[in-house]
């Protein structure tokens, strides 16, 4: 990345000035052993985890088939497991059955 420096001379990316993909990579392979190990991921309680699947079983058998189980161990959902487009009608199309399936969340 091509870097600027400010008027007061700090050093700054010119996120104007892209860099093509293959300098990215190049340079993002350089620095990968600089990087600090990814965190372990937290340990959902059984009740955060027993909630999240209830939620995602109450969301299907609300007519969204497509929503994810939730992560075994985090209790999260992976948004990646669904299109930005269907993220989107469930805020749009189905807030009863958010509100049903959330409850007081």
């Amino acid at each position: 990345m091509p870097i600027t420096h400010t008027d007061y001379g700090a050093p700054r990316v010119d996120k104007d000035k892209p860099q093509p993909p293959e300098k990215e990579a190049a340079a993002e392979k350089a620095c990968e052993s600089k990087l600090p190990p990814p965190p372990k991921p937290q340990q959902a309680s059984p009740e955060r985890l027993a909630a999240a699947r209830k939620e995602s079983s109450c969301l299907r058998a609300e007519g969204i088939a497509w929503y994810p189980d939730p992560d075994p161990v985090t209790a999260e959902i992976d948004y990646t497991k669904a299109t930005p487009e269907q993220w989107s009608a469930l805020k749009r199309e189905h807030v009863d059955a958010l509100r049903k399936c959330r409850g007081d969340r």
